[in-house]
């Protein structure tokens, strides 16, 4: 079995090895992998690892436990998994079994699955702290507790049970929110697999055609290049695409209509995040001209932000000036600038922040804020902006020519020591430009 991670078993080894560091050699390190999901009665849904474990081990099968014992003689990165099993092999694929993960993952040390009763609470004896994701999986949390108690239990025989509980997130997230030079190359071939599925899409839309079409245009490309839909793709055409996370996909594009796709493609546990708005005609209104552009001034003007030094928030702040400008100007609100920003009006048009990180999690972690104030951007962070407008169907209090229309552009942004770089910058993004791509059908 060949480990597909993209990531080396180096830089697996090196990531556990700074976690290790940070908590000391009295802690003790539990990370489950995923359960697998029951779809109905008895199939499942296609296997995703927890993204945590997979960050520490790349390793890809359900039933296994990571356990990092920082100082540990005899070894410090021990895997519970599945042991090889012909039978079952036959019927599910192959698994890595315990010298596979010793060989193919680089684990100090591997144990069956089916040991861990016996042997973790010998691994928790003489530790201070435990460090795990508590609430994450009830099942787990009463067996983590009932192998405390278990420790506990031989205290006057001199047993050192743990005697702090920590949040595993904390420290982890923190080192997830910096992509290192491999974890970038697989974004980026992510946001490339994205953007040729994007370009598919464009150059199949026509009058007519419906939603779910666009999406298996969309998805055929991400499976023929080994990658899978990062989330649940958004196929919003007409009034559909002012719904946020529209899950339908079930409408038809008619003529004269916009179309908005969210959708990304996910590459070795890496995902891509894109949006795009086009006219399925080819050609854009001139309301629906005006909008666009005005949400494509507001992304550059994030843009612009999005530099080492600069507060998060920024390019929010910068995006939302932008639309509210805009939308004074078009007639949408009234008023003065600054009193539409404070008071929030421009929320009936634009309801969302303008991004969020990627990475592993295509809504990735890390904090936003550090002491109640926005974290200043740093390079090597990945995070998307997105703004957009939405303006309802059914909004009386505009002139009809807006209604229905919705709007948003994303793209991918990869903070460098010099400022930044826009991972899927190869998509038309322009009005013209999107016209431009559409007309090569």
């Amino acid at each position: 079995m060949k480990a597909l991670t993209g990531i080396t078993a180096g830089e697996f080894a090196r990531r556990r090895k700074q976690l290790m560091r940070m908590v000391g050699d009295d802690a003790i390190l539990v990370l489950p992998a995923a359960p697998e999901r029951v779809r109905s009665h008895d199939t499942f849904y296609p296997y995703r690892q927890d993204s945590d474990f997979w960050y520490l081990c790349g390793f890809p099968e359900p039933e296994a436990v990571l356990v990092l014992v920082p100082g540990r003689k005899h070894g410090e990165a021990l895997l519970f998994c599945r042991e090889r099993d012909p039978e079952r092999e036959g019927w599910d694929g192959p698994r890595a079994g315990q010298e596979g993960a010793v060989e193919e993952f680089g684990m100090d040390d591997a144990y069956p699955i089916d040991d861990l009763d016996e042997i973790l609470p010998g691994l928790l004896e003489g530790r201070s702290r435990v460090y795990y994701h508590f609430g994450r999986d009830a099942d787990f949390d009463l067996k983590l507790i009932g192998w405390v108690r278990h420790v506990r239990a031989q205290v006057r025989q001199g047993a050192q049970p743990p005697h702090e509980f920590l949040e595993l997130g904390h420290l982890l997230h923190e080192l997830r929110l910096f992509k290192s030079k491999d974890e970038i190359k697989l974004m980026q071939r992510a946001a490339d697999i994205s953007v040729e599925a994007h370009r598919a899409a464009m150059r199949t839309a026509k009058p007519g055609i419906r939603e779910y079409e666009l999406q298996a245009d969309l998805e055929r490309v991400f499976r023929a290049n080994d990658a899978w839909p990062a989330y649940n793709s958004i196929v919003g055409a007409g009034h559909n695409a002012c719904v946020l996370h529209y899950r339908a996909n079930s409408g038809q594009a008619k003529e004269g209509e916009l179309v908005l796709i969210d959708a990304g493609a996910e590459y070795r546990g890496y995902a891509a995040d894109i949006t795009r708005t086009f006219p399925v005609t080819g050609r854009f209104s001139k309301e629906q001209r005006a909008l666009h552009d005005l949400v494509g001034a507001a992304q550059a003007a994030a843009l612009a932000q999005a530099k080492p030094g600069t507060a998060y928030e920024a390019g929010h702040n910068a995006a939302v000036e932008t639309l509210t400008e805009g939308l004074l100007k078009l007639g949408l609100l009234k008023g003065k600038l600054e009193k539409n920003i404070a008071e929030g009006r421009y929320r009936r048009f634009y309801r969302h922040k303008t991004g969020h990180w990627l990475g592993l999690d295509v809504h990735d972690v890390g904090d936003y804020r550090i002491d109640g104030e926005s974290r200043q951007l740093e390079p090597g962070m990945v995070f998307t902006i997105e703004p957009g407008l939405y303006v309802g169907a059914d909004d009386t209090a505009v002139h009809e020519k807006w209604r229905g229309i919705g709007i948003r552009i994303e793209d991918d942004v990869l903070i460098t020591s010099d400022g930044h770089r826009v991972l899927t910058n190869a998509l038309a993004r322009s009005a013209d430009e999107i016209e431009t791509e559409m007309a090569q059908q």
